[in-house]
């Protein structure tokens, strides 16, 4: 009997019998089974990623989007057309127009400063300055009965419309030649506010 050979086979320490040679023994991998699971995350990651980005995105652009309707589809306010170097002319519901320097103007009120109004000289004989049509006279506020300020706060629902006035209309003109005719304003004489009637200033019973 030969024994020389028998030692071949023999499994050494630790390793389990195999009867089958051409097999050898193979043990499990542990890395394997986690590979699928490490890409899926990984994906899953990615999309996070560019959907949070994607939704930020939007988000600005709806900010945006907002904002630029805002701004076109606001009108002007109306005291941004006021030239405040030039004079205003109010028309009111009632057909009564001041003209003066629109102070401040919103939705609620207009403030106007500086007023003068026309009067049909029927009802009256004197006046600050005369325009080129006999009837009508620009009469400077102030020296009436009440003895009001120069200044006037209109309510917006009693004005019809209101303009600024170049400086070669009658009105401007005759304005201008009251101011340079009184520089210091119009001082009003004691008949003219004792009068039971309210009346306008003349030059011939104001005092420079």
């Amino acid at each position: 009997m030969d024994f020389t050979n028998r030692g071949s086979n023999a499994p050494t320490a630790g390793q389990p019998l195999n009867t089958n040679n051409s097999n050898p023994p193979t043990f499990p991998n542990n890395n394997i089974g986690n590979r699928p699971h490490r890409t899926k995350a990984k994906s899953d990651a990615r999309l996070y990623k560019w959907g949070s980005m994607g939704i930020g995105v939007i988000v600005v652009l709806l900010v945006v989007a907002m904002l630029l309707a805002i701004v076109f589809t606001n009108p002007k306010s109306q005291s941004e057309y006021v030239y405040s170097n030039k004079l205003q002319a109010v028309f009111l519901n009632t057909g009564q127009v001041y003209f003066g320097n629109i102070a401040s103007i919103n939705a609620q009120y207009l403030v106007l400063d500086n007023i003068f109004y026309l009067q049909s000289n029927s009802s009256s004989s004197s006046s600050t300055s005369t325009s080129n049509s006999s009837n009508v006279s620009l009469v400077k506020l102030g020296c009436e009965l009440h003895a009001p300020y120069d200044q006037m706060v209109i309510n917006m629902q009693q004005v019809t419309f209101w303009e600024n006035l170049q400086a070669t209309g009658q009105v401007a003109k005759a304005v201008a030649q009251y101011e340079k005719t009184y520089p210091h304003g119009q001082t009003c004489s004691n008949n003219s506010t004792s009068s039971s009637t309210p009346s306008s200033v003349t030059p011939a019973t104001t005092k420079p």
